[in-house]
């Protein structure tokens, strides 16, 4: 996507691209744990809020306004009392998880041999 004085595919490092926002918001602190765990599954808000562990109620609301807005996340309100608001992952969210799930497999594959190299670092 295109910006007013975009020069081509290097926009990408240049903040007023819209892709560098969605990605500022895919990967806050909260926004990746949010769309792996909706990978597996539909979940109500007080799900999310116990399954990703130290995540604020005010913090977990604006990441999921956040990642409805960019259309990765839906959501879903019951009309009772209270209401029940249920979150999801859209085609677009994922296939972003998928892809992040990945990665995180890779990490989580190689943090042993990761944590060495920092301990060296650190020595």
């Amino acid at each position: 996507m295109a910006w007013p004085g975009a020069t081509g595919p290097s926009e990408v490092f240049h903040r007023q691209c819209p892709a560098v926002q969605v990605l500022d918001h895919i990967t806050s602190r909260w926004g990746i744990w949010v769309l792996l765990a909706l990978n597996d599954g539909e979940l109500r808000f007080f799900e999310l809020r116990e399954r990703i562990d130290g995540v604020s109620e005010k913090m977990l609301s604006q990441t999921l306004k956040h990642l409805v807005a960019d259309g990765l996340v839906w959501r879903h309100v019951e009309p009772t009392v209270p209401p029940q608001v249920t979150y999801g992952l859209t085609e677009l969210g994922e296939g972003t998880a998928q892809r992040l799930g990945g990665m995180f497999d890779w990490i989580r594959g190689n943090a042993d041999t990761i944590m060495d190299a920092r301990g060296k670092a650190d020595a």
